[in-house]
């Protein structure tokens, strides 16, 4: 995932996001059935078919293993992103605004569904755990500086001193009262190192569950696309039937 990659699909998405509420300001109820309207319905249509190429590749062996020498998954990965988003966005330009029909806002509200859970799932998730890594990493560089300074000043104590304070208190308490002056080796206050550690784990804590909320965004993202092509299809069979009845 690159970074030019994921400001694209980002702002793409941002558009999408700005784009869907339009029809509070702009509302085009015969675009949709208009040259342009029906040329942006069949590209978004098209685009939305083929974003299930990712997903027959990545799910078959046999597939995968005879376009392998073509493209990579991540490229077919790629597609998928792209052509999603684009396909969405296109469909969004072919409505007109025009959300009169249970059907068109169903398939709206599906479409922006697997769209937005997929960005979460491909881009924030990724750079989440990213961050938590980082955290994780600088969490344990402290708990070994933190560690290092609780057993020079344990060894520093009296005999049996170890023992009876730790026994009667917290360890980083034992280690402020057993330095005496408050500081590591280092220089670095104890107190400052306590509440770092701290902080850390606390925000940890919180990303660790806010990443557990969201690492369902495949069930969601499979289904909302299981809900939104029977919609499409459907919403194509509509526009067949009715725009062209006038050939019967």
């Amino acid at each position: 995932m690159s970074e030019s990659e994921k400001h694209t699909v980002g702002a793409l998405v941002s558009v999408l996001v700005l784009f869907a509420p339009g029809f509070l300001l702009h509302e085009a109820p015969r675009f949709p059935g208009s040259l342009a309207g029906g040329l942006l319905g069949i590209a978004g249509a098209t685009l939305l078919a083929a974003v299930l190429v990712y997903s027959l590749v990545k799910r078959s062996v046999w597939l995968r293993t005879r376009v392998a020498k073509h493209a990579s998954l991540g490229t077919f990965l790629s597609f998928h992103v792209y052509a999603g988003v684009a396909g969405a966005l296109l469909g969004i330009l072919h409505s007109g605004h025009a959300y009169r029909s249970p059907l068109g806002i169903a398939l709206v509200a599906a479409m922006l569904t697997v769209v937005l859970s997929g960005f979460v799932g491909r881009y924030y998730l990724a750079q989440a755990g990213a961050d938590l890594r980082e955290q994780q990493a600088m969490l344990g560089v402290l708990r070994a500086r933190f560690d290092r300074i609780a057993a020079d000043a344990a060894s520093a104590a009296p005999h049996g001193g170890t023992a009876a304070a730790v026994s009667g208190v917290d360890l980083p308490t034992f280690v402020l009262l057993a330095s005496g002056s408050g500081a590591g080796p280092d220089g670095i206050p104890l107190r400052r190192l306590v509440g770092a550690i701290a902080d850390l784990e606390h925000a940890i804590g919180r990303r660790e569950a806010l990443n557990r909320g969201l690492s369902r965004w495949t069930v969601l993202h499979i289904a909302a696309a299981l809900v939104m092509y029977p919609l499409l299809a459907l919403h194509i069979w509509n526009g067949i039937y009715f725009g062209l009845r006038w050939l019967r």
